[in-house]
This record gives structure tokens, C-alpha cells and sequence, in this order.
């Protein structure tokens, strides 16, 4: 089965809890559209593409995991959207939650979803029990204090913060969780794996710093120049972009080099350069060049 289905049914069974006889409707809708459809899935595929390296060996716990970070992923993005925050109306091309099913429903959304990631990583683990413990542990790290995605966001509530460590927080920390819970779900050391997740994720996130001063709405399905609006940390500001985009290039190097060898290796190093290509395509970097020219 292709990791994207396995993916969907994944979260499809996450989402039946919330749709289920009884529940409030306009919150089961504000969830459903959170979720679905879904972005490029990338943080679930490294997840089942790490398993798979490392003999996936119990698939409905690597499912259940897969299942976690992209509804953990997706809560943040919702919460991401709040007038407390981006103030964001446009999400993946359309209504954000919070635009198309108001700012309660929003906030109970994102709040739930967190609560069903780890449903669905507990019902996954019901033939693999004795994995579900280290699984939870990353898990509640990657997202929690001090360095989860909760951190990072709480770094856009202070005055001042060193760009790698808002980076490593905001987004590198749900890559790192993709590869470590991969390994875990297959019985296998996480260390290893760590390293590959980190350097992805920190280079997702100068790639969007790019993409938010290079980009438009129609192409990134979001607002553009947000960084700049909100004051945030931005690669572009701090490097400029001729100096964000070779950050972005060592980084997806740092990360192809960092994917240990053997079974699955090449796979997650095709995976990482189709991401590259996708998140900075040429035709983009290509618009982006002029801007470091003028800058320089």
C-alpha cells in the first residue's frame, strides 16, 4: 500500500471519534476542514518512510504515529491562524478555520486535534504496547515546552530570539518527531535518525522565510509577506535572501548526508530532494535572485 493511502486511512480513522453520534456538528465541521483535504503530508510520509527503513515491523503503530503528527501539525496550524497570532483568513488556497468557522469553534479545533493525535498514537500501539511509552516521550517533547512547537510559537511572544532557536522549534521540531517515531514505531534506536529530521525541518522553515518574501497567495495558498507584517524572525532578514537561499541549499545537503545508510536510504534521500524541488521550485528561486541582486 502507497504511504499516502496508508496515511489517509490513518487519519480518517483518527477523525471517526469526531464525527461521531453526538458530537457537536459546528466543531466536528471546523475539525474536518482543518484536516482534510490535506497538505503535502510530508512530515506522516517521513514517518512511514523511516518505519519502512527500519523493517516496519508493527504498520498499524507506524499508521497510528503517521496519524499523530499531522493531526498534531494541523492543530498548530489552526491555532497558527488566530487573530492572537497571524490573524490569517486564507489556508492552503482556501477559508483558514478560524475565517470559515469562527474564532470558538478555531480554538476548540486545534485543541481537540492535539487530544486525538495521541488517541490515534495509543490505538496504534495496541499490539506494540511496550513502544508506546518512548513513542509519547518524543512525542510531548517535539510538541511541548521547552523546544516544541509550542515554544516556537511563544518565541513570536518575546522581544528578542536567536533565529535557529525559533527555527529548531517552530518547525524543525515535528520533522525531527517524524524520523525519531518512525524508528520507534519499527523497534528501532532513534538517535540515529534524529539528525536527518532536524536539518530537514530547519530547512523547511528557511524555505518558507523565502517563499513568504519571493511567493504570492495564489501560489502558496497563503498570505505573503507576513514576516515582515508580524515582526517575526526571518532567515531573509537576517541573511538576506542570496544568504538564505545557499542556507537552504547546505541544509538540504547537511540533511541527505545525515539519512544513514542502508535499507530505505535512498528513498528518504529521493523524498528530501522532491521536497526541495517542491517547497523551492526553480521558477521560484529564479524570482528570488533578482531580490538578492537588488539587495546586495
Amino acid at each position: 500500500m502507497q504511504s499516502l493511502q496508508r496515511i489517509d486511512q490513518a487519519v480518517a480513522r483518527a477523525l471517526q471519534s469526531a464525527e461521531a453520534r453526538g458530537a457537536p456538528p459546528r466543531l466536528a465541521a471546523a475539525i474536518r476542514h482543518a484536516v482534510l483535504p490535506g497538505g503535502a503530508r510530508i512530515r506522516p510520509q517521513l514517518t512511514l518512510a523511516v518505519a519502512a527503513a527500519c523493517g516496519d515491523d508493527a504498520p498499524e503503530l507506524a499508521d497510528g504515529a503517521a496519524a499523530a503528527l499531522e493531526l498534531m501539525h494541523c492543530a498548530s496550524l489552526v491555532h497558527d491562524d488566530l487573530p492572537c497570532f497571524d490573524d490569517a483568513l486564507v489556508r492552503r488556497g482556501r477559508p483558514s478555520v478560524v475565517a470559515a468557522h469562527g474564532e470558538r469553534c478555531a480554538v476548540l479545533a486545534g485543541d481537540a486535534l492535539i487530544v486525538m493525535a495521541f488517541e490515534a498514537l495509543a490505538r496504534g500501539a495496541r499490539r506494540a504496547p511496550l513502544r508506546l511509552p518512548a513513542l509519547m516521550a518524543v512525542l510531548s517533547a517535539r510538541v511541548g515546552m521547552p523546544q516544541g512547537i509550542v515554544a516556537g510559537q511563544g518565541w513570536e511572544c518575546e522581544d528578542w530570539v536567536a533565529l535557529p532557536d525559533y527555527q529548531r522549534a517552530k518547525t524543525g521540531s515535528l520533522f525531527a518527531a517524524a524520523t525519531e517515531m518512525g524508528a520507534l514505531a519499527a523497534g528501532a534506536d532513534p538517535a540515529p535518525w534524529r539528525a536527518f529530521g532536524e536539518c530537514l525541518g530547519e530547512a523547511y522553515q528557511i524555505a518558507d522565510d523565502i517563499r513568504d518574501v519571493a511567493g504570492d497567495l495564489q501560489t502558496l495558498g497563503k498570505p505573503v509577506d507576513r514576516d515582515r507584517t508580524l515582526g517575526r524572525p526571518s532567515a531573509v532578514a537576517e541573511l538576506g535572501m542570496a544568504g538564505a537561499l545557499a542556507y537552504f541549499e547546505g541544509l538540504v545537503d547537511r540533511a541527505g548526508a545525515a539519512v544513514p545508510e542502508g535499507p530505505g536510504a535512498r528513498t528518504l534521500r529521493a523524498i528530501l530532494h522532491a521536497e526541495a524541488e517542491r517547497l523551492l521550485p526553480e521558477s521560484l528561486r529564479a524570482q528570488a535572485l533578482p531580490m538578492a541582486a537588488a539587495a546586495a
